[in-house]
């Protein structure tokens, strides 16, 4: 999926300059990296926030066209109004097709309704992450990465160790030694205390009282 970004150079700048810029329907932000100089620039709200709204604009590649020229960035950082639902400035670094980038991609959960230790045993899944960092270059980063739940039991936790990636990609927790969680599968609270219920109801029928004599 490929994101195009148009935005102009930005000339004014400080708090009110950026408070115009937000009145007339635009947003401030800044694009920087790759060894140039950083660039204030502008762009349309509304274009901006319906591209905004789709999860690829936070973990892709984008493509920044700004005054007519081409360029590969990420969005990095952002800020959105207090009060409304508007974005107040917008970060964007632009990348290098040889330099390998750290980005935080999206997990997607699948075949959670069909894992054993759903449909057969009850169980409740809980994602321990909804994101990973992942090191590689620009062009091979993918949208999102898939974990698939159908083999889990209950009781189980799938690790990042566990997670087949594409080719050129590495998750950045796993290259320092931390096979972090990403998913379980446990038995709902309910179950749990009425099970324990019966063991002690159980326990407690099996105790016999001493005769009085």
């Amino acid at each position: 999926m490929k994101i195009e970004i148009i935005a102009n150079k930005r000339e004014s700048k400080g708090t009110g300059a950026s408070r115009r810029l937000r009145r007339a329907g635009m947003v401030p932000g800044i694009v920087y990296g790759s060894g140039k100089d950083a660039v204030p620039i502008e762009l349309n709200h509304n274009a901006l926030f319906l591209q905004f709204r789709h999860e690829a604009f936070h973990a892709s590649i984008l493509s920044l066209n700004l005054d007519g020229k081409k360029e590969q960035v990420l969005l990095r950082d952002y800020q959105m109004h207090p009060v409304r639902t508007e974005i107040a400035h917008v970060d964007f670094q632009r990348v290098s097709a040889t330099e390998k980038i750290h980005v935080k991609v999206p997990l997607h959960f699948i075949n959670a309704e069909t894992a054993p230790g759903v449909k057969l045993e009850g169980g409740i899944v809980t994602h321990v992450l909804t994101e990973a960092e992942v090191s590689c270059l620009a062009k091979d980063l993918p949208e999102f990465i898939e974990v698939d739940l159908g083999n889990m039991e209950i009781g189980q936790t799938v690790h990042l160790s566990e997670i087949k990636l594409p080719s050129g990609v590495e998750f950045v927790k796993l290259a320092h030694g931390d096979d972090a969680a990403i998913a379980s599968i446990t038995k709902p609270r309910g179950i749990a205390a009425e099970e324990e219920e019966v063991v002690v109801a159980a326990e407690t029928a099996a105790v016999v009282t001493p005769a009085a004599e």
